[in-house]
């Protein structure tokens, strides 16, 4: 995609489009403020635009790498971090605002290698002080960013493609091309246990909701799949993508989950446990324990909007 689009969520609507021509944008995020539009671009580039009016804010012109394939942004709005196709983990600085025409360049903070190969997602603690990268190198890594160190590492003979901290910091979950959803340690990063994620291709995405009590996972597969966190048991399963998964996310208030497949596909999906969605399509069903073969869509789509690959 050479664009970022912005959808109402209410009426499902495109409200406004980012472009970039010539350029594939690999991961975006919204700073904590919302001021802001954080993106990371196959040029090797990161671009931040204003959220009201797509314009430009800032850039960091030679992000490492040849490519940007993952973002994260630090709760006070004052740092980037960003990981690059090369295995680079590299902390920004947001540079102050400037009344001036002129687009404003971030400055390197600090630089931080030890993956070999491409950055598929970075994760902050809730306090700033640390983050967790995985790679497809078979390894995720804890980085103090106080000491500017790594703090631990994590090796499994995966491709690793997503993780996650769970919203107490005690615990994170990581997945990949082995079809596994393991839980780990933060603080000697040591596995607890694994959950077959999927019978067959790989977990790509993956979100934890706000209290902890569930997880959501989808990938090759085409299916999406919510877990209580506890317990580790599927409740629900969502049948409606055509392609594989690369994208969930849990609402902030914990209504709806939007999922996001390699086809441009966008589906909501309402939250079983939620208040229900403004203008629902479907009512969620539960599934029975046990019947895994046998469960019919779970999580039934309320809105789908396509765009063209």
């Amino acid at each position: 995609m050479q664009e970022i689009r912005l959808w109402y969520i209410k009426t499902k609507q495109e409200v406004m489009r980012i472009v970039v021509p010539n350029h594939t944008c690999n991961a975006i995020s919204i700073m904590k403020d919302g001021k802001s539009i954080v993106s990371g671009w196959s040029d090797c580039r990161i671009r931040a635009f204003y959220p009201e009016s797509g314009k430009p804010m800032y850039l960091m012109a030679s992000a490492y790498g040849a490519e940007v394939t993952a973002i994260a942004t630090f709760s006070n709005c004052q740092k980037i971090v960003s990981g690059s196709d090369l295995g680079h983990v590299v902390v920004w600085n947001v540079p102050e605002w400037r009344a001036t025409n002129d687009l404003n360049y971030a400055s390197k903070h600090l630089l931080l290698k030890e993956h070999k190969a491409r950055v598929t997602c970075i994760k902050m603690s809730n306090d700033d002080n640390e983050c967790v990268s995985a790679s497809i190198d078979g390894s995720c890594v804890v980085w103090d960013l106080i000491n500017k160190h790594r703090r631990h590492m994590l090796r499994v003979n995966t491709l690793f493609q997503n993780v996650c901290y769970h919203p107490l910091q005690h615990q994170m979950l990581t997945t990949g091309t082995d079809r596994k959803v393991a839980f780990w340690e933060t603080y000697d990063a040591s596995k607890i246990r694994e959950l077959e994620g999927s019978l067959s291709g790989s977990v790509n995405a993956m979100d934890i909701s706000r209290d902890g009590e569930y997880f959501v996972t989808g990938g090759d597969d085409k299916l999406l799949k919510l877990w209580k966190y506890e317990e580790g048991e599927v409740t629900h399963i969502g049948r409606g993508h055509s392609a594989p998964i690369k994208v969930i996310c849990i609402s902030p208030n914990e209504s709806f989950i939007v999922s996001v497949s390699s086809d441009g596909a966008i589906l909501f999906w309402k939250f079983p446990s939620s208040e229900p969605v403004p203008e629902p399509d479907h009512e969620m069903q539960s599934v029975k324990p046990g019947a895994e073969d046998e469960m019919i869509p779970a999580l039934s789509p309320s809105k789908e909007t396509k765009e063209a690959a």
